[in-house]
């Protein structure tokens, strides 16, 4: 239930019903754009009815179909493509950026994913006269650096904040608030978010970072094995409190920055505003999938990447004795990115700002991540 339906804020978005809006989701079919097009499509969403636009790269998925957006196919890493294709949209009140692609470097991540924001904003800045707002999500590697230099340089200490300065290094995130605040900037009356979730609890086959989906899958392919379903992360990770953010929560919150005039110009963290243990959802995560020995191995190092490398074959089984989705394993398990968060311990952040600038939303994590391992198996991508 999104948190602006209880009593007390309702009265809150009363002045804003009776206004269309025009969001333009970059992403749509990513973890937290997949919520974005069910939540704007809905018709109590804050902001009036609104008229959705999805951008993705890949054909409109079926598990995206049943969302009524108006789907757009569009590579924004090409500057040709995007204009051609956002340009003409010229009804657009709002933009959710909630896409990034992953190189090897971060050096090529900066040029390559700040160069798609800015192509998708000098497509439609120019041409969107009602234009108002801008989302732009990033994320927790803010505080922490990116893939490549997490544990190599010096972070600020915890619970992160969203005044703290940025750290020495590439960040592809600094990037994008950089070409965010200038072009932003061109036009006046317009204004920006950006927004910095945890690790995403959610649902979306084609996500780089579906840590839930890997996790359904890992546990499928032990069920179907008949193994434990052992912890494939340190026992720091294990016993540690751990935050996350859930994909419907992310999209709440960009949906207020979007239309709460008290949050404009400002980041936010988005977090659930609870804490967890991995030790505690592995035993969930061992029951959605019938199993009944799990745990954390001492003197262990085991890693997915490494265990799933030869278990293509053994999914390909599972999905035809189950009638599932048509996938193979490499394209469901992101294995390097399980590897690399059950390996992060202690990463908290707060959501004091959020609160005090007027969003109250929360997720209980357990019940996030049962709900979205319910729908990962309603989609048919796992047993």
């Amino acid at each position: 239930m999104t948190w602006w339906r209880s009593p007390e804020p309702a009265s809150h978005w009363h002045s804003l019903q009776d206004h269309q809006s025009v969001a333009l989701v970059i992403g749509v079919t990513g973890i937290v754009g997949s919520s974005l097009a069910e939540i704007l499509s809905r018709t109590d969403t804050p902001g009036g009815l609104w008229k959705v636009y999805g951008v993705a790269r890949r054909p409109r998925p079926g598990w995206n179909a049943d969302h009524p957006i108006q789907y757009i196919q569009c590579n924004i890493s090409d500057p040709n493509d995007t204009e051609a294709k956002l340009s003409v949209l010229t009804d657009v009140t709002h933009i959710f950026y909630v896409s990034w692609t992953s190189r090897p470097t971060e050096a090529e991540n900066c040029v390559v994913n700040g160069g798609m924001l800015r192509n998708v904003l000098c497509a439609v800045i120019p041409n969107a006269p009602n234009l108002r707002h801008i989302c732009l999500q990033t994320g927790a590697k803010h505080y922490v650096g990116p893939f490549e230099l997490v544990g190599k340089i010096q972070i600020h200490d915890t619970p992160f904040t969203e005044d703290l300065p940025r750290l020495d290094g590439l960040n592809f995130y600094y990037v994008q608030e950089d070409i965010l605040f200038e072009e932003a900037g061109k036009k006046e009356g317009l204004s920006w978010s950006v927004h910095r979730p945890q690790v995403i609890f959610g649902f979306s086959p084609y996500s780089l970072m579906n840590l839930i989906g890997t996790l359904c899958v890992y546990a499928a392919i032990c069920k179907h094995e008949g193994v434990p379903l052992k912890f494939p992360g340190s026992k720091a990770a294990w016993e540690c409190y751990s935050v996350s953010s859930d994909a419907d929560l992310i999209a709440e919150q960009q949906i207020w920055a979007a239309v709460d005039p008290y949050a404009r110009n400002e980041a936010f963290n988005c977090n659930n505003g609870d804490v967890f243990k991995w030790k505690h959802l592995w035993k969930v995560l061992a029951e959605q999938f019938g199993i009944e020995e799990y745990g954390f191995e001492e003197c262990s190092d085991l890693r997915l990447s490494e265990m799933m490398k030869d278990k293509g074959p053994v999914w390909d089984k599972i999905v035809k004795e189950n009638q599932l989705q048509p996938t193979k394993l490499e394209e469901v398990g992101d294995w390097w990115f399980a590897d690399f968060m059950l390996r992060v311990d202690s990463v908290l952040d707060s959501m004091n700002k959020a609160k005090e600038h007027g969003f109250f939303g929360f997720r209980n994590s357990k019940n996030s991540f049962i709900t979205w391992i319910a729908k990962t198996k309603a989609y048919k991508i796992v047993p």
